[in-house]
């Protein structure tokens, strides 16, 4: 698996480097606003997600904490 991971990221790399040999001038005008509408979307997403699997997150971390408790009472 190894070498197929290491094939998919040179050909991936082979790519970007094509796409920006053969750029060509965009005459547009991208408002600044733009990149702030990303970042929203960006953050939006993440915040869904979370909200979406906030018990299977919460159950998570419940078991690796468990462990860590019960640990230190058999200690004392």
């Amino acid at each position: 698996m190894g070498k197929r991971s290491t094939y998919f990221f040179v050909t991936l790399m082979l790519v970007a480097a094509l796409t920006f040999t053969f750029e060509r001038r965009a005459y547009a005008y991208v408002d600044p606003g733009s990149g702030l509408l990303v970042f929203q979307g960006i953050s939006a997403a993440v915040t869904g997600t979370l909200f979406y699997f906030r018990r299977r997150i919460k159950i998570l971390l419940m078991k690796l904490q468990t462990p860590k408790e019960s640990s230190s009472a058999d200690r004392s």
